[in-house]
């Protein structure tokens, strides 16, 4: 099973004139996304729950904190 990931968070997310991020594929296993992958390249990332957006962000201590 693979998900998406990127900043991209659909067109009413979307601010004007900024380019939507690349696709990135991740693999899961079973219900496990290794973190290392989730930040590979970005130190946050945009996670859009229904109609609500969370940013889960990791800190220089190496700690994740997720925000409405």
């Amino acid at each position: 099973m693979s998900a998406s990931s990127g900043d991209n968070i659909g067109d009413a997310g979307r601010q004007a004139g900024i380019p939507s991020a690349a696709t990135k594929t991740l693999i899961m296993h079973g219900n496990r996304i290794d973190s290392r992958d989730l930040f590979s390249t970005e130190r946050e990332i945009i996670i859009a729950h229904g109609e609500e957006h969370y940013r889960l962000r990791l800190t220089s201590q190496n700690k994740l904190i997720l925000t409405k």
